[in-house]
């Protein structure tokens, strides 16, 4: 009777854990059908581009809705408004950059470091370049694509600018030029070297009067008067820097805050501002329209904006400038609603023309990620936060919207530094450029060339 009654126990015991292991092998598939369902329903999200418009709708696009693809032949997101402060060492290249792959893709394969060559919006299919392998073009295809590749620095056609001039737009420009600055330098302090040529290797020139020529002008001036007479006393009265600018300085800025930096330039002994047009750069030298010659060493060129090769190849509608027109939701113009977008500098809305400038970009892919996710049915709409530009030892302009504030000096200085600062990325770029700017301040910019 006992081994009887055992026998049926065992029984029992083995018909629930049988029971218990099917239930949960059913709960699993119903899991997995159901995760499965999920994958299948997720729309695919490409975006072109890892600057400010591209890079803010990857942050922000919900990703359980979209399978999220970027395609940019740079890896990285890049803080503009900090470049010109790497060309001098005042910051190191890696303290303003965040690398793309941290925003954890769901796959590896998520992120191609590509450029796009053309796009077909009836297959909805994208054709790509590698970066990596030049030779190997391949497509993909896409379900909703934000076009965000930004713009070019504008030669105006003038000779010699695409082959003697220095840009400064990318990190890989502000590396190139920061190196020539140094070599000039140390080819100054050759045995052999005239004077003349002393003088020709230590003038810069920069053309174009925006905040970016602006900013690198201070930049330099911070240079010379902080390292450059501790580290070359011999060549500091050498050096000369000279703005060529066809019209005004800042011309977006408020009259009075204008004035106030081009009287801060003129007055330092070592800076020139020329109103001028260029007519030819040479690998020695700047000509100007009016016949004047300016010898040089270093010529940095930041004259306005030019469409890329794939805006100006695309089927896409375009203003005169070559943008890419869309309406006030950011949907490209003759294409089928809701499939292709275009924002940021290569973009324009064919009925409210904006600046081309990073803000714009940010506020752009900040809204387009929260329509794409379904929290915004209202049309694209911008208001300008104002404009902040640093004019050299520790002054800076700060044109402050919709308050209408005008700051100028050293308490701009302080905005100016401040807002930047939180502006950065992620923490570790907070802690880093505080750092750097330490290091400077403590020790001096350094000016090893590697």
């Amino acid at each position: 009777m006992l081994a009887g009654n055992r026998v049926i126990k065992s029984i029992t015991a083995l018909l629930k854990r049988y029971y218990n292991i099917t239930s949960a092998s059913r709960h699993q598939s119903t899991e997995n059908d159901v995760w499965q369902q999920e994958i299948t329903e997720r729309k695919k999200l490409v975006i072109l581009g890892t600057g400010w418009a591209g890079y803010s709708v990857l942050k922000d696009v919900n990703k359980h809705i979209y399978d999220v693809i970027v395609v940019s032949p740079r890896n990285h997101f890049l803080f503009t408004p900090l470049l010109c402060s790497t060309t001098v060492g005042t910051l190191e290249f890696r303290s303003i950059i965040e690398p793309v792959r941290s925003m954890y893709f769901r796959h590896a394969r998520d992120f191609h470091m590509s450029s796009a060559v053309k796009v077909d919006d009836i297959r909805k299919v994208l054709t790509c370049k590698s970066e990596v392998t030049p030779d190997h073009i391949y497509d993909i295809p896409y379900d909703k694509l934000v076009i965000a590749v930004g713009a070019l620095s504008n030669t105006f056609g003038i000779p010699g600018v695409k082959n003697h001039a220095f840009f400064l737009k990318e990190l890989a420009d502000a590396r190139r030029i920061r190196d020539r600055i140094i070599s000039n330098f140390e080819r100054a302090t050759q045995p052999g070297s005239s004077v003349d040529e002393q003088r020709r290797l230590l003038h810069i020139v920069i053309v174009g009067g925006g905040p970016t020529g602006v900013e690198f002008g201070a930049e330099l001036y911070d240079f010379l008067r902080e390292d450059v007479s501790r580290l070359y006393q011999d060549l500091q009265g050498m050096v000369k820097v000279t703005l060529v600018e066809a019209n005004k300085i800042l011309g977006s800025f408020d009259k009075s805050l204008r004035e106030y930096a081009e009287k801060k330039i003129r007055k330092r002994k070592e800076f020139e501002l020329l109103q001028a047009a260029v007519a030819e750069v040479t690998e020695n030298s700047v000509k100007l329209k009016d016949g004047r010659v300016i010898p040089c060493g270093l010529v940095v060129w930041s004259t306005g904006l030019f469409p890329r090769s794939f805006t100006k190849q695309s089927q896409f509608p375009k203003d005169e400038y070559g943008h890419i027109l869309t309406n006030e939701k950011l949907q490209v113009k003759g294409v089928p609603e809701d499939t292709i977008f275009a924002i940021g500098d290569c973009a324009d809305i064919e009925t409210l023309p904006l600046p081309a400038t990073a803000q714009v970009a940010e506020r752009q892919g900040r809204w387009l990620a929260n329509y794409l996710n379904g929290d915004e049915d209202k049309v694209f709409q911008f208001t300008s936060m104002g404009m902040l530009a640093y004019v050299g030892g520790y002054t800076a302009l700060s044109d402050l919207q919709p308050q209408a504030l005008k700051m100028k000096g050293f308490h701009s200085w302080i905005v100016w530094r401040s807002a930047y600062l939180t502006r950065l990325g992620n923490w570790k770029l907070r802690l880093q450029v505080p750092i750097d700017w330490m290091k400077t301040f403590l020790f001096g910019r350094d000016t090893s060339r590697f």
